[in-house]
């Protein structure tokens, strides 16, 4: 399964809000090879890093928070869901008291969500529910479980109980959130939980609109990553432009993502180009929409229907207006759907 796909099922669902980041090795020599692992980190070699905190684990006697925190961040990154597993299991046997023991269920479960989602087996996600289900039996008030349960059960097509999940999160979480307008969105069509779904998200563009992918429903929607230091951005740029005026008239939003840091030359070169569409500064390749998206080169576009599913994405310049004329033409018919019914009934 698409690996932005298993970003978006896991972000959203892992750890809970009064998780806090866990002790450090006691023993002389796991300090020592957790800091190794550290080392590691910092030299970006991600397999050697979870090998030195399995071994502070193992050294430490089993009982290295932080050791297991790595080595399930790190499964997950590399796919090595038998290690991360592992360390979510120790995380339930440790627990001290339900906060504890509901974060611990609802770590593994997230394990086995991504693991789920890249393995596409019904089983796997069975085992997923039964985990948030025990987080839950832990802690009730705990909203992150109940959305992940609802995507595991979406995904077992066990759509009215999913649907109830989705609607427990919306009345738990009074904030209005992109993660919240997500889980109406399922909860109105549990059905698009099991599709590749764009990921929530919600920022403040440019000229101060607050904007979410959700409040976007219903719209075809174009997200460019760039940079003003990217000589194949700016060269794609002509391209972007011309997307954007071709398709002002259509169900089209255009919004790009910029990686600059330079807040003042991103801003000076928008307007010295003229870029009138949305835009959104994200800081770099750690920004939180380009760690959402997994972009890890540039430019880089995503092409979102009208339901928020992902159509298309495309590292490099690509042409990708005959696959946007179809998705506005597509957007159009949703709309005047519910209309035709309506007049049928009338």
């Amino acid at each position: 399964m698409n690996r932005l796909l298993c970003l978006s099922l896991v972000c959203l669902v892992s750890g809970a809000a009064w998780a806090q980041s866990g002790d450090g090795p006691t023993d002389a020599k796991a300090q020592k090879t957790y800091a190794q692992g550290m080392d590691w980190l910092k030299a970006h070699d991600r397999v050697a890093a979870i090998e030195s905190f399995k071994k502070a684990d193992k050294q430490d006697g089993g009982h290295c928070v932080a050791c297991r925190e790595q080595m399930i961040r790190l499964g997950l990154e590399i796919g090595d869901f038998k290690t991360a597993d592992q360390a979510a299991q120790e995380m339930i046997a440790d627990a001290k008291d339900s906060k504890a023991m509901a974060m611990a269920h609802d770590e593994r479960a997230a394990v086995l969500i991504r693991e789920a989602a890249t393995k596409n087996k019904d089983d796997i996600y069975a085992e997923a529910d039964r985990e948030y289900k025990a987080a839950l039996a832990a802690y009730a008030n705990f909203p992150e479980a109940v959305y992940g349960d609802g995507l595991a059960l979406a995904h077992l097509k066990q759509d009215h109980a999913a649907k109830a999940r989705f609607e427990d999160f919306v009345a738990m979480t009074k904030r209005d959130t992109a993660m919240r307008q997500r889980a109406q969105l399922y909860a109105d069509k549990p059905e698009l939980a099991r599709e590749r779904m764009a990921p929530a998200f919600a920022v403040t563009t440019l000229d101060g609109r607050r904007l979410s992918l959700d409040d976007l429903q219903g719209k075809v929607v174009l997200i460019d990553f760039w940079a003003t230091w990217c000589g194949p951005c700016r060269e794609a740029l002509p391209h972007i432009q011309r997307i954007a005026q071709k398709f002002q008239d259509q169900p089209l939003v255009v919004l790009s993502v910029s990686l600059d840091s330079d807040e003042a030359k991103w801003k000076e070169f928008v307007a010295k180009n003229n870029m009138t569409w949305l835009q959104y500064r994200d800081g770099g390749f750690e920004g939180s929409l380009a760690k959402l998206f997994g972009v890890t080169s540039i430019p880089h576009t995503f092409t979102i229907d009208a339901e928020g599913v992902l159509q298309d994405e495309h590292i490099g310049d690509a042409s990708i207006e005959g696959k946007l004329k179809k998705l506005c033409a597509r957007a159009r018919e949703l709309e005047e759907a519910p209309k035709t019914t309506a007049k049928a009934g009338q």
